[in-house]
């Protein structure tokens, strides 16, 4: 399970260092692609032979899955981390997410999100109070 949150910068080629301990867990090839709220999602290999099973069994014939699928699948690369425990965030994934400098890496459950870090401060000050309301109404006991 992918757990954490970690400031970092973009260098001036587009690279981004992945935390060790993210990094253990997603291998030295992973999945990123265009995710939810305007980040990008990181998924080992693992967890992408996962998600493209769930994929697979989707109805094709509707015009919002296919508008969904050309959008996830076609911004998806699969990257590489190198020796110094960076990878090159791909051009068209940084716009889509507003990525120019300083970001924000997080673990959720399954997938590593990275985010604009004013993209993520804006976010995470807007979901205080869901925060509160989905704990209580999910009674997960924590």
């Amino acid at each position: 399970m992918f757990l954490g949150k970690y400031q970092h910068s973009l260098d001036a080629k587009g690279r981004v260092t992945i935390p060790s301990k993210l990094r253990d867990q997603l291998g030295d090839r992973f999945i990123a692609t265009r995710g939810l709220d305007n980040c990008i999602f990181l998924y080992s290999l693992d967890e992408w032979r996962t998600i493209e099973d769930k994929l697979r069994v989707l109805p094709g014939t509707r015009a919002d899955v296919r508008a969904f699928m050309r959008k996830f699948l076609s911004a998806a690369s699969e990257l590489e981390i190198d020796k110094q425990g960076r990878t090159v965030l791909p051009s068209n994934l940084r716009e889509y997410a507003d990525i120019f400098e300083d970001i924000i890496i997080i673990g959720v459950h399954t997938r590593v999100e990275i985010w604009a870090l004013d993209k993520w401060d804006a976010y995470d000050e807007s979901t205080d109070s869901t925060y509160e309301t989905v704990a209580e109404s999910l009674d997960l006991g924590i």
